[in-house]
């Protein structure tokens, strides 16, 4: 069974775009439906999409979904 260290290490794609309403970006993974962040930096929406994976990636362990390889 794979866990959780397995999952952190492979390299889902990010997908950062600027906010032209808000301000900022919005990051997400397309492999992970779902996991998503936003900042008002570059790098507070990468650090903040990592802390998202981790999260999304527990729940989903925890309620058995099925996690998506990278496409």
């Amino acid at each position: 069974m794979k866990n959780i260290d397995y999952y952190m290490t492979i390299p889902y794609k990010m997908e950062i775009i600027p906010d032209k309403e808000e301000g900022g970006y919005i990051a997400g993974y397309p492999d992970l439906p779902g996991c998503l962040t936003c900042s008002e930096t570059l790098e507070g929406a990468v650090a903040g999409l990592l802390d998202a994976k981790k999260a999304w990636l527990e729940a989903a362990i925890e309620d058995g979904v099925v996690i998506p390889e990278p496409s």
